[in-house]
């Protein structure tokens, strides 16, 4: 083993101190931004999108946020899969509209269903839901904890004002929300709107020479 000279050990001791430095303030938190940093984009992800944990009915783990709405176009819905009031109406409606954007669902649009009583819509009755509609790719049904999905409904706005009508989960609300994330652009609908309508109302959110039509797919 090579002997240490006086001077290296004397070298190690000095740099000791800058070695904890840095250790230290690696380990150490960083410090929070400060509010003139923190953007729009950031207000509007922290109020309406906590970025929990859900499970699309393909049984794959994915974040809110972080895996299905950011920097994406989205067309966002509740619904239940033994429902017997207006989600298969709305169901179908929306598989309409699927058709008619054709290729670009999956691609450029993606589609979400969030469960109302996840409690009961496992994976594998969400994937059973989604095969007798004949939902096509690019649109994911999703469930999780209960108090994860009321979380997002809440946050994405899918609430009645009166307290007795919104705990009723036969009577939830009927809408269908849009946007574009990175640009800030969102907007609702009733999910029964006519589907043409539906389309040219997302197709507001996507730049101007790749708008679909509400004939079929747009190029």
């Amino acid at each position: 083993m090579k002997n240490i000279s006086r001077r290296n050990v004397m070298a190690l001791l000095g740099a000791a101190p800058f070695v904890a430095a840095v250790a230290a303030r690696a380990e150490s938190p960083k410090p929070a931004p400060r509010a003139e940093d923190v953007t729009s984009r950031d207000r509007i992800r922290e109020k309406h999108f906590p970025n929990v944990q859900l499970v699309t009915h393909e049984g794959k783990k994915v974040r809110f946020y972080d895996d299905l709405v950011k920097d994406k176009v989205v067309v966002i819905n509740f619904m239940y899969a033994k429902c017997e009031g207006i989600c298969p109406g709305i169901t179908t409606n929306l598989v309409k509209v699927q058709r008619i954007l054709g290729g670009r669902v999956g691609k450029d649009i993606f589609m979400y269903s969030l469960s109302l009583k996840p409690e009961q819509d496992t994976p594998e009755a969400l994937a059973e839901y989604a095969r007798m509609h004949k939902v096509g790719p690019g649109w994911q049904y999703l469930t999780g904890a209960p108090a994860d999905l009321e979380l997002l409904r809440r946050s994405l706005g899918f609430t009645d004002p009166d307290p007795l009508v919104d705990a009723d989960k036969s009577n939830h609300i009927g809408n269908v929300r849009y946007g574009n994330e990175p640009l800030q652009r969102w907007a609702a609908c009733p999910g029964m709107s006519k589907p043409e309508m539906i389309v040219e109302s997302i197709g507001w959110l996507l730049p101007q020479g790749s708008r679909p039509s509400a004939k079929g797919e747009g190029k």
